[in-house]
């Protein structure tokens, strides 16, 4: 097959969405199928046998003030440009509305010398894709979670009035939710973002397709040698996105009868407002690590030193820190929420399981883990052979096939 992937972001040090474009084409291209990404900044790396094609972004969200650049000092006059530059101004983020059009004429301008067979959107579902669909070409979506989840999370905790209305204007839920039940199929990582979608955007489940996430096993693995410094655990995640449940898990460290010292691995967020306030106030500050921005192998380090991995999230889509402290043989402490139950497994088998939003069972769940090495190191060697068993790469791209070729029959 010949098929074109777009994503709106690229870089797998941009979150979920870039490692999964970067494994799903790596893996579609070893299957044999001719494999064009379309893809905004910041870009991917290079990957083997696929043909990128990059879609310009000033990231005027973001660069509030530096936002001229000398090379292209009126770049901000021209049209797409000049809507993101003003919808950013009123806390609206424009950049998934006009990466959806920009889509749409380097598609137009491609289909001249290429005849696609699928296209697959990775999370964005701008109102760009509307006019695809007029192409008459067979086009799927990946939606990992709708956003309902996370603009939910941010009304959990008290706000002033002006940062409430600026999340309501930041998250496109309209769009989304229109340019979703418009779609081919949906395709969704797990039985809970599966059951979300059709709660918030209306798509029943019979135009969803679930295939996992796949883990990179050959990156992702266990260190011989590693020694484990002891009582140490391990969160991987965005600490200002407040459905990763941080304030959960700082609580719980004020609880456990070990005194432990937690690792946060955070990419150096360069706003860490909420999170420094909850350890100020814990007084916390000298039983806590910030990484930073960290490669791949210093966070496989990480992990194999670690002995805990605790994921409090409110909700996961999938949950990629789990399933990369499981590969790592790892014992991962996960909160019962959203589809990290179906990523870690059985409690006390593959991983320990925790109410969500309940620092005191994360509490016992350190303590007991820690006081029971036996325990940890049999979770910990399960938890790898379930990742091996169910979550790999491979076996996402075959399973993406074959919603492809359903797809495209239908048209037929």
């Amino acid at each position: 097959m010949k098929i074109c992937l777009l994503s709106y972001r690229g870089n797998p040090y941009c979150g979920g969405q870039g490692i999964y474009l970067m494994y799903i084409a790596g893996e579609l291209v070893k299957l044999g199928h001719e494999v064009h990404v379309i893809v905004g900044p910041p870009y991917p790396f290079k990957m083997t046998g696929v043909k990128t094609h990059r879609i310009d972004n000033y990231n005027y969200f973001n660069n509030r003030k530096n936002f001229v650049r000398m090379d292209e000092p009126f770049a901000a006059l021209k049209p797409f440009n000049l809507y993101e530059f003003i919808a950013s101004k009123f806390g609206i983020f424009p950049e998934i509305f006009t990466f959806s059009f920009k889509a749409f004429f380097r598609i137009k301008k491609l289909l001249k010398t290429h005849k696609f067979d699928i296209i697959h959107d990775n999370q964005c579902l701008g109102y760009g894709f509307l006019l695809i669909k007029l192409l008459g070409i067979p086009f799927v979506s990946t939606l990992h979670h709708p956003l309902t989840i996370d603009r939910g999370t941010w009304f959990e905790y008290p706000s002033s009035f002006c940062l409430m209305m600026k999340r309501v204007l930041y998250y496109p839920l309209l769009m989304q939710k229109i340019v979703s039940t418009r779609m081919d199929k949906i395709i969704t990582v797990s039985r809970s973002s599966r059951d979300e979608i059709h709660k918030a955007y209306g798509v029943s489940s019979d135009r969803q397709r679930i295939v996992y996430n796949g883990m990179d096993t050959d990156i992702f693995h266990p260190l011989k040698g590693a020694e484990k410094i002891k009582n140490t655990i391990i969160f991987v995640g965005n600490v200002e996105d407040r459905k990763k449940g941080i304030l959960y898990l700082l609580k719980a460290i004020t609880k456990t009868k070990h005194k432990v010292h937690l690792t946060i691995v955070d990419g150096g967020a360069p706003n860490r407002h909420y999170v420094n306030q909850w350890i100020n106030t814990f007084k916390l500050g000298n039983r806590i690590t910030f990484t930073g921005k960290i490669s791949i192998t210093e966070l496989v380090e990480l992990y194999s030193k670690t002995e805990i991995a605790v994921c409090p999230s409110l909700y996961e889509g999938f949950g990629f820190p789990a399933a990369e402290a499981m590969a790592c043989e790892l014992p991962v402490i996960a909160a019962a929420s959203g589809a990290l139950p179906e990523v870690v497994g059985e409690h006390l088998d593959t991983g320990y399981i925790v109410p969500s939003r309940n620092p005191e069972a994360i509490a016992e769940g350190i303590d007991f883990l820690l006081d029971n090495p036996q325990i940890r190191k049999k979770i910990s060697i399960a938890g790898r052979k379930r990742i091996l068993q169910k979550f790999t790469w491979k076996k996402a791209a075959a399973e993406m096939v074959k919603v492809y070729k359903e797809v495209i029959n239908a048209y037929s």
